[in-house]
């Protein structure tokens, strides 16, 4: 019998059931729109020692340190470490450059205004990378957006907006860029079929390596 709760099921257009052990340790399946939940059962079943193995390997790692925002901490931004500085004035609320300095007058909101911040730098960051894959492609998003999405990375909408969760900021520009040009495709081919991974492979031919990098480091491109 089946002992692996399913957190969530995305259903979408794409043609095959796809498992997700989320950096959370939660099952999520994403499955084509008829695909029934007997369908889906089996399917679970069938890989539940990947399922389990996952877990157990999420699990193991150290949880991360719930944040305090206090001088010395250290923050990513594009796959680097900053050490926090917290100053009476660094010319403005957040400033990085050797360091991430951060104004005191923020301090009794610290932890939004530096997801602002966060924000702020992915829709900038992100938007250039769009830009930059769009013009290989030919193939121009609607709209970017940014999102407050935990395990989902970016998205594609039926009409062509883009969506990005602010997180990726903290990850490598090369992450960064293959989850854009991920969506970037999804705009001329919006599945996964060979045409799609194919498509992906000519614009990244080692996207195969950045990918590993996510799925072995999501967890660390949070703020608890």
């Amino acid at each position: 019998m089946q002992t692996i709760k399913i957190e969530r099921i995305v259903r979408s257009k794409r043609k095959t059931i796809a498992l997700v052990v989320t950096h959370d340790a939660t099952l999520v399946v994403r499955a084509p729109f008829n695909t029934s939940l007997e369908c889906i059962d089996k399917m679970v079943s069938r890989k539940i020692s990947w399922i389990r193995r996952k877990i157990s390997e999420i699990a193991s790692r150290s949880k991360q340190t719930i944040k305090e925002f206090v001088n010395g901490e250290r923050f990513l931004y594009l796959g680097a470490s900053y050490q926090l500085c917290i100053v009476d004035d660094p010319g403005c609320d957040i400033l990085l450059n050797d360091m991430l300095c951060i104004s005191k007058g923020v301090l009794p909101n610290i932890r939004e205004a530096l997801i602002t911040w966060y924000k702020s730098e992915a829709l900038k960051i992100i938007t250039e990378r769009c830009n930059w894959y769009t013009h290989l492609t030919g193939h121009k998003p609607v709209s970017i957006k940014i999102s407050d999405a935990k395990t989902r990375w970016g998205s594609c909408g039926a009409k062509g907006t883009l969506n990005f969760s602010w997180r990726l900021i903290m990850a490598p520009l090369e992450v960064i860029d293959l989850v854009v040009v991920h969506e970037v495709v999804h705009l001329e081919q919006q599945n996964h079929s060979r045409l799609f991974w194919d498509k992906v492979k000519s614009i990244l031919p080692d996207y195969e390596t950045r990918d590993r990098w996510l799925k072995e480091n999501n967890h660390l491109i949070n703020i608890p």
